[in-house]
């Protein structure tokens, strides 16, 4: 197929995902590849290193394709819950591959494209790399891993993220932890071409990475430690509420554009997730993609950002308050003999 690349490079498996006009967005059978490419680069010796990247200078990857899961629920086929099981088998191989994996992350860096470059052991940003798990805003939560790495950010930004969306430019994503290294991308083509020869990709990033000054979380890190480490989302935006400053409103009033039933969820995802390993993150989070693909919210969400594009969800509960604990609860039930196997 020619949505996905692979290719030998040395010793190097570079994989490019091809979709420029669709910023990379991820498709069933890119991912179906992708496993199955990682699985048998895994047991080839002469492979010591993988690296992937989006082709054009847009994004890296957006995201999966939304649309054709939004169709898919409609139509009531399966490739929805297809999608996201082989999904997560992918970001969990990536996890768990046990030679060095290079994310080399341009542009845009969100949803799917988090989930292949997030759990990797080397994580490049560029100049132009944006990043941001902006799920809530269409009925979802911030999946593919989301559970794990973002209550492992440092204080309570993991829950800013998840909740707000926020998009973070290089620096912030370097502060968080995001990614590992900032090289400028006039330098990646020299950072393939020497790990492809063989040179160690500790060394060869440790030479080519540049600094970068630390911006906005830095700024804000105070507040958004003090105010998204409280106990419910209500009392987060209380607090934001309480705080009076430009911040503490624009963040209050992006929060309550978000789905109420996805952002209770996210909420409860990043407080489950501190407390388990990553396989079973991933399985917590199909359980919720099962209920929440079977939900009013997602395709709603789906409607007005990406269908209609008018901007104006209406949400059902329409607000936070209206969605019972009752309702959250069962999205993280078992699911008998249909749980992901990893």
């Amino acid at each position: 197929m020619n949505d996905i690349l692979f290719e030998r490079r040395g010793v190097a498996g570079l994989i490019t995902l091809s979709r420029p006009k669709a910023l990379n967005a991820l498709t069933q059978g890119m991912v179906v590849a992708g496993k199955a490419q990682l699985d048998a680069w895994a047991r080839d010796d002469a492979i010591k290193c993988v690296i992937i990247r989006g082709e054009g200078e847009r994004a890296f990857c957006a995201g999966g394709d939304i649309r054709a899961l939004y169709e898919s629920g409609k139509t009531g086929t399966s490739y929805a819950l297809d999608f996201y099981r082989n999904e997560y088998r992918l970001d969990a191989a990536i996890k768990h591959f046990p030679k060095p994996y290079i994310a080399l992350m341009h542009g845009i860096v969100m949803g799917g494209g988090v989930g292949v470059s997030v759990h990797g052991s080397h994580r490049v940003a560029s100049e132009t790399t944006v990043f941001a798990m902006p799920e809530t805003g269409i009925g979802l939560f911030p999946d593919v891993g989301g559970s794990y790495f973002l209550p492992r950010c440092p204080g309570a930004l993991g829950m800013y993220l998840a909740l707000t969306g926020a998009r973070l430019k290089t620096a912030d994503t370097l502060y968080a932890g995001i990614v590992t290294h900032f090289v400028p991308v006039a330098k990646w083509e020299a950072l393939i071409a020497r790990v492809a020869d063989g040179e160690a990709p500790d060394a060869v990033l440790d030479e080519l990475k540049e600094n970068v000054p630390d911006t906005y979380l830095t700024e804000h890190r105070a507040a958004i430690d003090r105010v998204f480490a409280k106990d419910t989302v209500e009392e987060i935006l209380a607090a934001l509420d309480a705080e009076h400053t430009d911040w503490s409103r624009d963040t209050a009033k992006t929060i309550r554009t978000k789905s109420p039933t996805a952002t209770k969820l996210a909420f409860r995802q990043v407080r489950e997730g501190a407390a388990l390993g990553f396989d079973d993150c991933m399985k917590m989070e199909f359980r919720m993609v099962n209920r929440v693909v079977a939900d009013h919210d997602f395709y709603e969400g789906v409607r007005a950002t990406i269908i209609d594009k008018d901007g104006a969800p209406n949400w059902k509960p329409a607000k936070l308050e209206d969605v019972s604990d009752a309702e959250i609860d069962a999205c993280f039930a078992p699911l008998g003999d249909k749980e992901l196997q990893l």
